[in-house]
C-alpha cells in the first residue's frame, strides 16, 4: 500500500518534470545565432564608429589617432564649397519634403476614399517606387530630363526626389486615413461645411501627426540621398552627398569624416524625432508611425 501510494502520488509530477526541462531546453539562445548577431552588428557599426572617432583626431591621418582636436570641424565651418553644398542639399530636402506631403496627402485620401478598381489598382502601382532598385530611377530620371531637353540642375535634384517621396508619404499615411471614421466628415458636412471646409477642419488636423512625422522621415532620406541625385545633378552646385563623393575620388581628406559623422548625428535625430512625434499628440509613437497607425 505504501508503494501504490508513493507511485500515486509522484506520477503526476513526471509529466510536469518533462514539460519543464522542454521548455529549459527551448527557451536557450543558441550561442552560434548570438554571435552571428554580434558580428553583423559589428560589421555594420564599427566602420562607422571609426569615421567618427577620426573626425576628432589631431592628425591628418587616417590610421593612428594622435589625440582629441576639433580641428576638421573648423576646416568644415571654413570651406566654402561644403557649405555651399549643404546648403543646397537643405534646400532641396526642403522643398522635396514640401511637394511630396502636399502630393502624398491628396494621393492618400483619393486611394483610400476611392471605391474602384482603378483605385485599387493605382494603390499597387504606388508601391513600385519602393521596391524598385533605386539606380533604376536615377537612370531612368536622368534619360527623361535629357529626353526633354531639360539641363541637369538643383531644379531637376528637387523633381526627381520629389517624385520618389510621394510613395513614402503615401504609404506612411493610408493606413492612418483609412483608420478615420467618415462619419466625423459627414457631420461637419451636415453641419454646414463644405467638402474642402470638412477636409481641412477635420480631416487634415486628425492626420498631422502623421504628417509632422513623414515630413521629418522625407527630410531625412532626401538629405542623404546619392544615387539619384548624382544622376540628376547639374555641374555645381552639387548636392552635399554628390560633393563627399567627388572629393573622395582624390583622396580621402579627414574633413570627411567631420562632414560624415555631422551627416549621421542629424540623421538620426531626425528619424527619432519622426518616430516619437505621435507621443507629443497623445498616440503610439516608436515604429508604429512607418505604418500610419
Amino acid at each position: 500500500m505504501t508503494l501504490l501510494r508513493e507511485s500515486a502520488t509522484t506520477a503526476p509530477a513526471r509529466p510536469a518534470t518533462r514539460k519543464r526541462a522542454r521548455r529549459g531546453r527551448t527557451d536557450r539562445r543558441p550561442r552560434i545565432l548570438i554571435a552571428v548577431t554580434a558580428l553583423f552588428f559589428a560589421l555594420l557599426y564599427l566602420p562607422i564608429a571609426v569615421v567618427a572617432l577620426f573626425s576628432f583626431n589631431s592628425k591628418k591621418s587616417l590610421t593612428v589617432f594622435g589625440g582629441f582636436s576639433l580641428r576638421w570641424y573648423h576646416a568644415f565651418v571654413h570651406d566654402d564649397l561644403i557649405i555651399s553644398s549643404l546648403s543646397t542639399s537643405l534646400r532641396i530636402s526642403l522643398v522635396a519634403m514640401a511637394g511630396s506631403l502636399v502630393l502624398g496627402v491628396a494621393l492618400a485620401l483619393g486611394l483610400v476614399r476611392s471605391r474602384t478598381r482603378l483605385g485599387s489598382l493605382a494603390g499597387l502601382i504606388m508601391l513600385v517606387p519602393l521596391i524598385t532598385p533605386e539606380i533604376v530611377t536615377g537612370v531612368a530620371s536622368m534619360l527623361l530630363f535629357k529626353g526633354l531637353g531639360v539641363t541637369l540642375s538643383t531644379g531637376t535634384v528637387m523633381l526627381a526626389e520629389i517624385t520618389f517621396s510621394i510613395s513614402y508619404v503615401t504609404v506612411v499615411l493610408r493606413s492612418r486615413v483609412a483608420a478615420l471614421n467618415p462619419e466625423v466628415e459627414e457631420a461637419a458636412m451636415d453641419l454646414g461645411a463644405t467638402r474642402w471646409q470638412a477636409v481641412r477642419l477635420v480631416t487634415l488636423p486628425a492626420l498631422l501627426p502623421a504628417v509632422l512625422a513623414s515630413a521629418v522621415l522625407i527630410f531625412a532620406l532626401v538629405f542623404d540621398d546619392f544615387v539619384l541625385a548624382y544622376f540628376t545633378t547639374g555641374v555645381d552646385p552639387q548636392p552635399l552627398s554628390v560633393r563627399i563623393y567627388s572629393a573622395i575620388r582624390f583622396g580621402v581628406q579627414p574633413t570627411i569624416n567631420a562632414v560624415g559623422t555631422l551627416m549621421l548625428a542629424g540623421s538620426i535625430a531626425l528619424i527619432a524625432l519622426a518616430l516619437f512625434i505621435p507621443r507629443l499628440f497623445g498616440r503610439r509613437g516608436g515604429l508604429d508611425i512607418l505604418s500610419g497607425e
